[in-house]
């Protein structure tokens, strides 16, 4: 058994030295059972896959930095929508905890999925926060991805104020939109997020859709109701993704209030299968590749 877990840990190290395109195949592989077609794309999986390779637009580097989106963001839609930021620091060490609100957030800048969240100061394990923070720092998200606008992220850590509802809980919905040349197509809502997390899916007039992710399954049992927030969160969307092929723009809605969360540009790095089995397909119609010269739909 041991034996098989380091040639597998060898296995992943080597992969991480090939290029972008053959990295990309052999995961895709991995997570479809085939190799994506990335000559002639057609799935939405494949397409993210072909974006990543083909589309290098600069300005993507501060869109998925954690720090320097919040002011991208707030020049193009207004300060008010931008979680407030407490802190940022370049080490682990330097992080000042005494400065710190009784709850907040930690993450890396460069990094994605990772978070500290704090509920209660008092009770933090400082020492293992900033252990946990120093190894945010040393992942490389995008050796891992492929997703290259987090290549050249300066490594930082941000400290960010903790949102809760008006229960104190702070496990609140997060409303991902999917952008396809400007316009809001669907949207995604993400939910108990911290216990079994599940997502469903919604057109734009909060119609539930009936496909969902393996990785977090939807429930259409769970009867969400639609946010008063969601035309203003459409149009901010729309806002920030008008010059974009495809984008996808996350705000979280609390306390009828709208923050911004992220833009990512390949959701879960396009190795997310989706299910039932056609969805996938049926998702690639809508992002298109023309604008590159190309003869994809």
């Amino acid at each position: 058994m041991k034996t098989d877990s380091k040639l597998k840990a060898l296995f992943y190290k080597l992969m991480l030295l090939l290029p972008d395109k053959w990295y990309i195949m052999l995961k895709f592989y991995k997570n479809f059972g085939r190799f994506p077609n990335l000559k002639s794309p057609i799935t939405f999986s494949e397409k993210i896959q072909w974006l990543k390779l083909h589309d290098r637009n600069p300005l993507y580097t501060t869109m998925v930095d954690k720090y320097e989106a919040k002011k991208y963001v707030a020049d193009i839609i207004g300060e008010e929508y931008i979680i407030p930021t407490l802190g940022v620091w370049d080490k682990a060490e330097d992080i000042d905890f005494d400065a710190l609100p009784d709850q907040f957030v930690l993450k890396a800048t460069h990094d994605s999925g990772r978070v500290i969240i704090c509920r209660d100061k008092s009770t933090l394990d400082r020492n293992l926060a900033i252990e946990e923070m120093k190894q945010s720092l040393k992942r490389d998200f995008y050796s891992v991805t492929r997703e290259w606008p987090y290549k050249n992220v300066p490594r930082r850590i941000i400290a960010e104020q903790l949102l809760v509802d008006e229960t104190g809980t702070d496990d609140i919905k997060d409303y991902k939109l999917f952008c396809f040349d400007g316009n809001v197509k669907f949207l995604k809502v993400d939910f108990n997020r911290f216990i079994q997390h599940r997502a469903n899916y919604f057109d734009k007039d909060w119609n539930l859709l009936e496909f969902g992710e393996k990785v977090c399954p939807p429930d259409p049992k769970v009867i969400m109701q639609r946010p008063d927030g969601l035309a203003e969160m459409i149009g901010l969307a729309e806002e920030l993704s008008k010059s974009l092929r495809f984008a996808r723009t996350d705000f979280y809605y609390l306390n009828n209030d709208i923050y911004f969360g992220e833009i990512t540009f390949y959701p879960s790095s396009g190795f997310g299968p989706f299910i039932p089995e056609g969805w996938d397909e049926r998702l690639g119609k809508l992002i298109k590749l023309n604008r590159w010269g190309g003869v994809f739909n």
